[in-house]
């Protein structure tokens, strides 16, 4: 009961959000117009016709009952005239209506399941990328939660749908319960039990319910595993299908160092996860659908052979023993949905897991960047930036660098040298505000902006133009100012194919990926310039190249630099060298005074 309790409170908190948004949005309405309302409105407004339509489904279900009962009384009554009014007024004229309503009923509800879904989507993947969310949530490991594109794409879609079939479901379930519960009651008000006199009030009600009950209970004893092996299932399809976009992303390097035999054995490791808990779940299935299949080829039957007894014996009528028949397989179907639905039941426990150590993972991180210590960055009123008293660390807790006072002034290019692992790209990003490992302030200049260059920039899927100014919207700048931008940066050769859509990540060479980086910087000319070793993949000459288009183009630009080679100095005004301390710790050491700012 207490899994059940918190099975329905997980859907509660996952389906409620949508149904209480106050977030607009718009609403085509014939003679209207278009509407601007709050997403709730037109959610509770759909879902309210879905649920009347469901309703107005049994109401038109019950009705036919009685028409079954009178058309198969005429055929025994021998009534022709009977036989077809009943056919055409009667079954004709609601068959119509009924058809009517599902038709209406389908596609509202097709309507208010996109809209749900669009809205749980951009809701997930505000969580997840707002707050640098996703970044945090990969540093801290995979163990809270993994996969989560597949969350946001294949669970959100399989939530949303699943949700509305397994509730109207029930809701049909319950609604055609209490109707035909009372149909069946007062057609067995007064029948004994079979073969005796022993009268026993709405004895067809009481067998449909304990035929039910068993059927239920026997079902989830048998299917109960299946929860946990859809889940494992979902799993590992996703870490497969994620290992084999990992191979297309760096195909590369994989090639270069003949890496395939060596990846291959670890595709056949995850494909046999797959395929493992594949044969789990059919070898569980194949029961769960031998007790299934039986009771429901037994259902069929039974209530005629409850009901032959009264009917051989002249209590009822033919259309009074159909009616029955029929009345108590609309309860016992009702009681049985559990059976009927319990892989799908499996399977959407599943996702609502999944979804919810999602949630919960977001809001860990979101807490956690809330309330424990944490690198805090704060606007200053100075042209400089200052770092005091930090501490940056690692996700595992181990303090790495500390600075206790450190300026960085506004027209002072500055060097940042240090050994391998003594935290510089670390100490970047907890001024870039992406790392919060550790303690201590950040200062920022008030209304100032910040750009980071990696070593290994980033191309999105899409156009050249869309590369470029990433993270600005393609047509942020003129196309003149781009190819300007990429021929400063060394990239005449592809100054002229802005508008080609390839990927530009596996197209370009490291270097010139990070020449199109510098060529974003020129067009998006930011206060302050991280450079995380970006020229690296450069010789010395296109290098020192790249920083004096950088001196040039960018005049007040401040540029910060991470790098190896001793040709930098000549282009920072102040180098400062990350050294170990006898307490383990990096720490910053000047080793170029700065020149005054003119």
């Amino acid at each position: 009961m207490n899994r059940l309790i918190a099975s329905i409170r997980q859907i509660w908190l996952l389906t409620y959000p949508f149904f209480t948004s106050k977030d607009p949005t718009t609403l085509d309405i014939w003679l209207l117009g278009r509407l601007r309302v709050q997403v709730r409105w037109v959610a509770l407004a759909f879902l309210a016709v879905v649920i009347g339509a469901e309703f107005a489904k049994v109401a038109i279900n019950v009705r036919l009952s009685y028409f079954s009962r009178d058309w198969f009384n005429a055929i025994q009554d021998k009534n022709e005239a009977e036989f077809w009014r009943q056919l055409i007024m009667v079954f004709s004229f609601w068959a119509v209506i009924y058809v009517t309503v599902a038709i209406y009923q389908y596609a509202i509800r097709s309507y208010l399941t996109i809209r749900w879904r669009t809205w749980m989507t951009q809701h997930y993947i505000g969580a997840w990328l707002g707050e640098h969310s996703h970044y945090r949530m990969q540093l801290e490991g995979r163990n809270r939660t993994d996969n989560p594109d597949q969350r946001i794409q294949e669970d959100v879609q399989s939530f949303t749908q699943t949700t509305f079939i397994l509730f109207l479901g029930i809701l049909s379930s319950v609604s055609t319960l209490f109707s035909f519960a009372f149909v069946l009651w007062s057609l067995s008000a007064d029948f004994t039990l079979p073969f005796t006199d022993l009268r026993i009030p709405g004895f067809l009600l009481w067998g449909a319910l304990l035929y039910a009950v068993i059927g239920t209970w026997l079902t989830h004893v048998v299917g109960r595993p299946l929860i946990r092996l859809n889940f494992e299932q979902q799993r590992y399809e996703a870490d497969f299908r994620f290992s084999l976009a990992r191979i297309r992303e760096y195909g590369e390097q994989i090639a270069l160092l003949r890496g395939e035999p060596s990846e291959a054995d670890q595709l056949r490791g995850r494909f046999g996860s797959v395929i493992g808990n594949f044969l789990q779940i059919v070898s569980r299935t194949k029961k769960l659908t031998a007790l299934t299949a039986g009771y429901s080829q037994v259902s069929n039957v039974i209530p005629y052979v409850l009901v032959a007894p009264y009917y051989f014996g002249g209590k009822i009528a033919l259309g009074g023993m159909t009616q029955t028949a029929s009345a108590f397989s609309q309860v016992q179907s009702s009681l049985s949905f559990f059976v009927d639905a319990y892989s799908t039941l499996a399977e959407y426990k599943s996702v609502v897991d999944r979804l919810t150590s999602f949630d919960a993972s977001v809001h860990h991180v979101r807490d956690a960047q809330r309330h424990e210590r944490h690198v805090r960055l704060r606007q200053g009123t100075g042209r400089d930036m200052e770092l005091s008293d930090l501490m940056v660390g690692l996700p595992n807790g181990q303090m790495l660098v500390q600075v206790d006072q450190l300026t960085l002034r506004q027209g002072n290019s500055v060097l940042l040298t240090g050994p391998s692992g003594t935290g510089k790209s670390t100490l970047f990003r907890a001024i870039s505000g992406i790392w919060p490992f550790g303690d201590g302030h950040v200062v920022l200049p008030q209304g100032q902006s910040m750009m980071l260059l990696p070593q290994r920039p980033y191309l999105p899927m899409g156009t050249l133009r869309e590369a470029v100014t990433y993270p600005s919207k393609g047509d942020t700048y003129s196309d003149a100012a781009i190819a300007e931008a990429l021929r400063a940066a060394r990239l005449p050769q592809i100054a002229d194919k802005l508008d080609e859509e390839r990927a530009w990540g596996q197209t370009l060479s490291l270097g010139e990926q990070q020449r199109l980086a510098v060529a974003r910087a020129l067009l998006a000319k930011p206060d302050w310039l991280f450079l995380d070793e970006a020229t690296a993949a450069l010789d010395e000459a296109t290098e020192a190249e790249i920083y004096q288009i950088l001196k040039e183009k960018l005049p007040h630009t401040t540029l910060v630099s991470i790098g190896h080679r001793s040709t930098l100095a000549a282009f920072h005004d102040r180098r400062i060298d990350l050294r170990r301390a006898e307490n383990g710790l990096s720490t910053p050491v000047d080793l170029m005074q700065p020149q005054p700012a003119e």
